[in-house]
């Protein structure tokens, strides 16, 4: 990964080529940025030019053998720590980093901006909680005891930090502010409150902005996705890629055909339906779960600003905007808004292990008197 490959960001890949040249690195630094966005590509690409042989003023050669290790990510000073959890052929207790390389070399060859709900369903884990175990600190320890294999740096990335087990956050604190010579650890975040200050106080934060949306149509026409498309699609994502190709898919497939009969079984209050539907929310998975909550609540959203008659921040189209309009028909903005503070209560709920079923029956039950 070059930043060339990267567009936009200039601002943040000339801080982090300058300090390389100026010879100001830090030895932690914490890339904060969106879900969706480029913060996790900017730190491959910081990796890279930092251990690339021929570079230039601003950016890695790409063709040394250094760069072509990082391009397939097996360089053997690159690190990567990530969250992880058990799933069908793996025991929640040896689900670590190092046991699922290889699905991580191949998930980061097909998603270069990714987000957790890409990853866990990528390997098979969208049905555990995922999170970075305290073992995952004693990997850490161990990949950075070791001799650098050529005359660059070790570079240890940890992916969504705020995933740190409390245990596993506390015990890399020491390494993290006094790490063995020529090491750069680069923790990639998209949710800094959720860190640990201790954590945060030891490192340099670099604040990665969200793609724009010309930035983000031009990536989504590289993918094959038609103009027309692809500016709809990067004016609703807010600079999140994974966002915009999942509401496409969404606009044609199953998430926006699931959210629409379940709303109008709750209109018609079908209680014995609605009972069926909790029964088919649990078999989702988590992952699909926060996917339908995550779904309804921009659906709402765009119904607020329908009711505004704001046309130009209106983005939805097709049978999303059909059903919306008709959705407007019947519901004025206080129950709309009622539906998107109920959702929104739910998916918090649902990010914390709750009874799937019980959560979304109580949720359905309460939609019936909002929507009435």
């Amino acid at each position: 990964m070059q930043f060339s490959d990267i567009p936009g960001f200039k601002e943040e890949k000339e801080a982090l080529t300058n300090a390389v040249k100026n010879n100001h690195l830090a030895h932690a630094h914490m890339f904060a940025g969106k879900q969706g966005g480029a913060n996790l590509a900017l730190a491959i690409a910081f990796g890279q030019f930092i251990n690339c042989e021929n570079p230039s003023e601003t950016d890695s050669c790409g063709t040394c053998a250094s760069c072509r290790q990082f391009t397939q990510f097996t360089h053997p000073d690159l690190h990567f720590i990530f969250p992880t959890g058990g799933t069908s052929k793996l025991a929640s207790k040896d689900a670590v980093s190092s046991a699922l390389m290889t699905e991580w070399r191949s998930f980061l060859k097909e998603y270069s901006y990714p987000v957790i709900n890409d990853w866990a369903a990528f390997y098979g884990g969208q049905d555990k909680q995922l999170s970075i175990s305290k073992e995952e600190s004693r990997n850490i320890v161990r990949s950075l005891s070791l001799s650098t294999f050529g005359s660059g740096y070790k570079v240890m990335i940890i992916w969504l930090p705020e995933y740190l087990h409390p245990s596993a956050a506390n015990a890399i604190l020491k390494i993290l502010e006094e790490p063995p010579g020529k090491t750069i650890f680069i923790l990639v975040s998209c949710d800094l409150e959720a860190i640990l200050p201790t954590i945060l106080s030891r490192t340099q934060i670099l604040t990665v902005s969200n793609f724009s949306e010309e930035e983000l149509k031009g990536l989504l026409v590289e993918k094959g996705v038609e103009e027309s498309q692809a500016i709809q699609l990067a004016r609703l994502s807010d600079g999140n890629v994974s966002k915009a190709l999942a509401y496409m898919d969404q606009a044609d497939q199953d998430t926006h055909k699931l959210f629409q009969e379940w709303m109008r079984t709750c209109y018609k209050r079908d209680y014995s339906e609605l009972v069926d539907w909790a029964d088919k929310y649990q078999k989702l998975g988590k992952m699909n779960q926060k996917s339908l909550l995550e779904y309804g609540i921009h659906m709402m959203r765009e119904s607020l600003i329908g009711i505004s008659q704001a046309e130009d921040l209106y983005r939805l189209s097709g049978s999303e905007r059909d059903f919306i309009e008709n959705f407007q028909k019947v519901l004025n903005t206080k129950k709309i808004e009622r539906v998107y503070e109920l959702l929104n209560e739910s998916l918090y709920h649902i990010e914390r292990n709750v009874n799937a079923r019980l959560m979304f029956l109580n949720l359905s039950l309460n939609l019936v008197k909002a929507l009435r």
